[in-house]
């Protein structure tokens, strides 16, 4: 990962702990991909995909979250909720900077459905 890449997760990890979720782990990787972070919220598992963005010349942050890159990020999760012993309520949620120097990221709730 890039030190832009990790700098981003830790932006985002931040920034989603100062609004109340709970870090459970970082850069969950399985055969068919990586999970950026897992957090809590309440009961909920969410699942988080980072996104870094310079310019939007080939499309901003959220068009990054293809088809392709959230059945990746499904099948990612469905390995890590596999090892628990119970599976919680689970969301995915998408942390957006587009060249977001000293503002604010957009969080994106339930950013797809699995």
């Amino acid at each position: 990962m890039s030190s832009d890449g990790a700098a981003a997760e830790q932006y985002a990890a931040d920034f989603l702990i100062h609004e109340g979720l709970l870090l459970v782990a970082r850069n969950y990787r399985s055969r068919f991909g990586e999970i950026d972070l897992i957090m809590r919220d309440g009961d909920t598992l969410v699942f988080v995909e980072v996104r870094l963005r310079r310019n939007a010349r080939f499309g901003g942050a959220a068009a990054s979250i293809d088809p392709r890159k959230q059945r990746r990020l499904i099948l990612t999760a469905q390995g890590y909720l596999a090892r628990l012993p119970k599976i919680p309520p689970c969301r995915f949620d998408a942390i957006l900077l587009d060249n977001a120097q000293g503002r604010a990221p957009e969080w994106l709730k339930n950013a797809f459905e699995a």
